[in-house]
């Protein structure tokens, strides 16, 4: 039998960096922009990141947050102010030193008018926000607040991938703040929460939850917890982090409150974030060689319905069928919102299905005068091979539809963790560690063994070797990760607790 076409050339195996950057371009997400390093993030894109913001923003707002907006631009003696955040920025970071354009000799803009202070574009705004808290805090009766912002932030990345790193890119960051540091703890594993349940009750993305190590933590935090998912090449992917940042920033952003006991004191903070680099996951989890595959639940459209006609006398009937089962179908909820539903009418031959089999839609649905004839339409199923296709009732299926399309999204988180469970392994033997991490094929240094649960001590030292051996990192501590005694997989030492290590993104 003659080998398939796949939509997507190279394939996954074939060459994973340049496939990933094909199916970003197939679905027609994002594309490059003329600014180094950014991207222009076009409606198909944008849709699924709505879609994934219009559900953290529902989950955020259930726990009290409320959105608010702060400046793009920090004073340089903001950053300043909290020695291991500025030191863990300043490489990132894109300063503003001058206010206008003034005409060179050669007719040519030049800058001019320097400025007193230069300004950093914001990377991130635990120091501009603190400034603010510091003068909406006053009393303990004022805990906690809570806030939340949707923004973009800067970060001047000299090897940069769409969605997973560039220079600008959309996230929301959250900043608390609490009378106590158990209260701000309790927020820090909430909002983690979230992100995991967004991540695998949405995106169909199995995830770790657990603690950075002090070589990984966030610069200026006291503890950083994340959620970890592997992807199709068996990298990590850090897909969220929640930050119990103690009395660090509120001692230099000086965020003092009267006690219930009238002593001032210095409040503890938080802060929490996730950008659009949970598109990259979501592509790099579930995309084939025939390119993307969104879950429904964040998905832009459910379901597209693609009229046939071959001749004129058909294209009235065929049209009136076709827009009649929209109509139904949107009547229709799944996950809370209408069933979206695409009508594509261009006679463009089996061209036009694999475009929407490529941009990901969950259900393709094929509408002809046989169709019409029989009173049914012809399905597609993203999850299944594109030639999967059957017949069905009109009726069955637009009455089926959210039970078809709950299906999908079981199926695909369900694909997603069995592959991480068959590539995470329980490693104790130092020498199968590094044979682990080691690739088959030195050509294609990307495919590597997958997560290793594995026991480490605690030092730093140990952690390091690893890094600067292997490129493989600890990505958490996992939190369920029970009572289990061993010998650490660097030095051999005790240790009673094993540590996620892999290579990341």
């Amino acid at each position: 039998m003659a080998k398939l076409q796949n939509a997507i050339s190279p394939t996954r195996n074939e060459d994973y960096p340049e496939w990933y950057q094909q199916v970003v371009k197939a679905s027609d997400l994002a594309e490059r922009s003329p600014v180094r390093g950014c991207m222009v993030i076009k409606p198909w894109g944008f849709s699924l990141w709505e879609n994934i913001q219009q559900a953290l923003d529902a989950m955020f707002k259930a726990t009290g947050v409320k959105n608010a907006y702060f400046p793009l631009f920090i004073p340089l003696g903001f950053l300043e102010k909290e020695a291991e955040h500025v030191e863990g920025f300043a490489k990132e970071c894109a300063v503003v030193t001058h206010h206008r354009l003034e005409k060179s000799a050669d007719g040519g803009l030049v800058p001019g008018g320097a400025l007193a202070e230069p300004l950093v574009v914001r990377p991130t705004s635990e120091t501009i926000i603190g400034e603010s808290f510091s003068k909406w805090v006053r009393s303990y009766r004022d805990l906690p607040l809570l806030i939340n912002q949707w923004c973009n932030v800067v970060r001047w990345e000299m090897r940069t991938r769409i969605f997973l790193r560039t220079s600008e890119f959309l996230w929301q960051e959250g900043h608390t703040v609490h009378a106590t540091a158990e209260e701000a703890m309790e927020r820090t594993e909430l909002m983690l929460s979230i992100y995991a349940r967004l991540a695998e009750d949405y995106l169909a993305m199995p995830v770790f939850r657990g603690r950075k190590t002090e070589a990984e933590r966030f610069p200026g935090a006291i503890d950083t917890q994340c959620i970890e998912a592997m992807m199709q090449d068996r990298k990590a992917l850090q897909a969220g982090t929640s930050h119990f940042l103690g009395q660090n920033f509120a001692k230099a952003s000086d965020i003092r409150f009267q006690s219930a006991q009238e002593t001032e004191e210095y409040a503890w903070t938080t802060s929490w974030g996730a950008s659009t680099r949970l598109i990259g996951g979501l592509i790099m989890t579930h995309g084939d060689d025939d390119g993307l595959i969104i879950p429904p639940r964040v998905a832009p459209s459910h379901v597209v319905l693609l009229p046939i006609v071959r001749k004129d006398a058909d294209r009235r009937p065929v049209m009136e069928y076709t827009d009649k089962i929209a109509a139904e179908l949107r009547k229709k909820s799944c996950y809370g919102r209408p069933v979206q539903v695409e009508i594509d009418p261009r006679q463009m031959g089996g061209a036009r299905n694999w475009e929407w089999i490529k941009k990901g839609v969950p259900i393709r649905v094929e509408v002809g005068p046989r169709d019409l004839a029989d009173k049914s339409v012809f399905i597609g199923r993203r999850d299944k091979e594109p030639r999967a296709r059957a017949s069905m009732a009109w009726k069955e299926f637009v009455e089926t539809v959210p039970q078809i399309l709950d299906e999908i999204q079981a199926n695909l988180f369900r694909r997603a963790l069995d592959f991480r469970n068959t590539h995470t392994h329980r490693i104790d033997d130092r020498q199968q560690f590094y044979a682990f991490f080691t690739p088959d094929n030195p050509e294609k240094p990307e495919i590597h063994g997958g997560f290793a649960l594995s026991h480490w001590c605690g030092d730093p030292a140990c952690e390091a070797k690893i890094k600067e051996d292997l490129t493989v990192s600890i990505r958490c501590i996992p939190f369920d990760r029970g009572q289990d005694k061993g010998g650490c997989i660097c030095c051999g030492k005790p240790s009673d607790q094993r540590v996620v290590f892999a290579k990341a993104y």
